[in-house]
């Protein structure tokens, strides 16, 4: 991508551009979690890159201190960047970005959970040096209340 990616805090006036990458991405508009996301939150960090001033993705995490036993460190919560803009650098230059404050907060190691039907998503974490972990996820489905 010849264009310089510049990397930014998300503000409030993001909100419709957020929702609107994310929908393209899963198919489903989830605004109030956006919203909800876009609130402070000690640690949390919500990214934005840009291109020639326009809102070409994001990424949102934060450092997470004894979760399930595991010293302090970095959850990618999301990464979405815009279809015509893949394979630009601009999920590379995100998570670098995230990274760069994760580790200003102290801490070594990042983590993220990726669904096993999301191959663009498994692909860019892989693609950025992300592993298989320590941690199993488990889960169980509960009968309706």
């Amino acid at each position: 991508m010849d264009t310089a990616i510049s990397i930014r805090d998300a503000t409030d006036g993001d909100i419709a551009t957020i929702i609107k990458l994310d929908e393209l991405h899963t198919g489903l508009a989830k605004p109030e979690y956006w919203r909800d996301m876009l609130q402070p939150h000690p640690g949390r960090s919500f990214l934005i890159a840009e291109l020639t001033g326009v809102i070409v993705g994001f990424i949102v995490g934060e450092i997470r201190t004894w979760e399930f036993g595991s010293p302090p460190c970095g959850w990618v919560f999301a990464v979405n960047v815009s279809p015509d803009c893949r394979e630009g650098g601009v999920g590379s230059s995100l998570l670098e970005a995230i990274c760069r404050r994760f580790q200003r907060g102290g801490v070594s190691t990042v983590r993220t959970m990726v669904s096993r039907d999301d191959p663009l998503n498994l692909a860019f974490f892989r693609s950025q040096g992300l592993t298989a972990g320590p941690y199993l996820e488990l889960e169980k489905t509960l009968d309706p209340a």
